[in-house]
């Protein structure tokens, strides 16, 4: 079996950008570019990938870690340099190897096997990968002769005007006879208008020492989208965006509204799940079967579990166990854990809680380390005090129990199984099992007290005008 390389050119600092990021970390669907041409090029099962880093090589390296060899572009003279420096690693080795360039974040690993397959079938010594471009501006043009077969490569500043009209576009990837790539690279020059030494040189240097040549041409255009400003950056995330979404709806996923959807490269949702318009699903969450994601929420690196339904509400970072519900417009925080059957209702705050089966959290509370029972009613307006200003304190409640409406729990406590909180008490102490506490001052009621405020007399001017109008009537 033919050995198979992988080259991935990364190095370059992508001015148009206009950006303190590096071009190729900027994402698309949650994921960075070259982080999308790294996953596809693993599908394919490459012996060995070599990223040729130059500008942000760190980051990188951070972003992409030990999927992959790393070799450093120091100066960036063109893309035949880049690949050059990758000759330590491959240059003796026999195979074929593909070069791509990782601000492409559209290719998939279908077409670099097709591509690789091609080129395999055909025994060629260099095969490009092309397409049909409906606007070629700003591409190499792929030239063939009478006989259909590739007599150069020519990029959009060294083209002829005959040469500028060709729509059969370079998508800058190719596969290579893995140690004729290495040799040709040092016949390669940098007599062109920008001095730089051209990969697509390459083809030329091969043909006249009489090898062949190969041009496989892809179906889809929008695959070989090169990312070079935001305009671009936006429509390589709408295309992506499409392939996601119509990916989950095939997988038997709901979503009402695909061009309102924004769904990351690594979401899962399981089938009967609906997505209603304007959702944003983030990072590595994973949402299962039956449920029911609220128009305009928007939910990061959690796990939803199935039959839950999120109406309208913030959620990163956290869990819901099956059939539990949140909103409208509430907010579970890092390290938030939603019980079965848990109801969190409209304007309710989670972080770092774990809340048991079957509790309810009605509305207008806040809770902040602590861990819930089962079976639990939390009154409207309950705050778990957890923050001294130094330090976070814990709060344990305990199951069946019952805290009034406008409770304040001042951590740390521990409050029992089955017991109550009186509404609108401050709580500081321990209550224990079956007991209940209040913490209330005394009611004094003062007489006549409203009187001696102004807004009494405002009051009463308005009773008097309003006889002496009934009075007219």
């Amino acid at each position: 079996m033919t050995a198979k390389f992988a080259i991935i050119l990364a190095a370059g600092q992508g001015t148009r950008m206009k950006s303190k990021l590096y071009k190729v970390l900027h994402q698309v669907c949650g994921k960075s570019m070259v982080d999308h041409v790294l996953t596809q090029i693993e599908k394919v099962n490459v012996d060995q990938i070599v990223t040729v880093v130059g500008h942000g090589a760190e980051k990188v390296k951070e972003t992409l870690g030990d999927r992959t060899e790393y070799v450093l572009q120091a100066e960036q003279l063109g893309t035949g340099h880049a690949v050059m420096q990758a000759e330590d690693l491959l240059a003796d080795k026999a195979g074929m190897t593909l070069v791509a360039c990782g601000d492409t974040p559209l290719f998939t690993a279908e077409t670099f096997n097709k591509l690789f397959d091609y080129h395999e079938a055909h025994h060629d010594a260099a095969t490009v990968l092309t397409a049909q471009a409906d606007n070629p501006f700003g591409y190499g043009r792929v030239i063939r002769n009478s006989d259909g077969e590739v007599e150069k490569i020519v990029e959009q500043k060294d083209a002829t005007e005959a040469e500028a009209r060709v729509d059969e576009i370079n998508t800058g990837v190719y596969v290579f006879d893995n140690q004729k790539l290495f040799e040709s690279l040092h016949k390669v020059n940098n007599d062109n208008a920008q001095g730089e030494y051209y990969l697509p040189d390459v083809i030329g240097i091969l043909q006249s020492e009489g090898e062949k040549i190969g041009a496989y041409e892809m179906d889809d255009f929008a695959e070989s989208m090169g990312v070079n400003d935001r305009v671009a950056l936006s429509k390589a995330t709408k295309v992506m965006q499409q392939r996601i979404n119509e990916e989950h709806m095939r997988n038997g996923v709901t979503i009402i509204d695909p061009e309102n959807t924004y769904i990351d490269v690594d979401v899962k949702i399981g089938s009967d799940t609906v997505i209603e318009p304007g959702v944003q699903l983030k990072g590595k969450t994973v949402i299962g079967e039956d449920c029911v994601i609220g128009a305009h929420s928007q939910i990061t690196n959690c796990t939803i579990e199935d039959g839950v339904t999120v109406t309208v509400s913030y959620l990163e970072d956290s869990i819901m166990h099956k059939n539990s519900n949140i909103g409208p417009y509430s907010h579970l925080r890092p390290l938030a854990e939603i019980g079965e059957n848990v109801h969190i209702g409209n304007f309710v705050e989670v972080k770092k809680a774990q809340i048991g089966k079957n509790t309810k959290v009605g509305h207008l509370t806040y809770v902040g380390d602590a861990t819930l029972g089962k079976d639990i009613n939390i009154g409207c307006g309950t705050i778990f005090i957890n923050y001294d200003g130094k330090n976070k304190h814990h709060t344990n409640v305990g199951d069946y129990s019952f805290i009034g409406s406008g409770a304040n729990l001042i951590g740390p406590l521990e409050i029992g199984d089955h017991a109550y909180v009186a509404a609108g008490s401050t709580i500081t102490n321990d209550v224990p099992a079956h007991a209940m506490g209040i913490g209330r001052g005394r009611q004094v009621n003062k007489e006549g007290y409203y009187d001696r405020y102004p807004v009494a007399e405002t009051a009463k001017e308005a009773e008097e005008a309003e006889k002496a109008e009934n009075q007219q009537k």
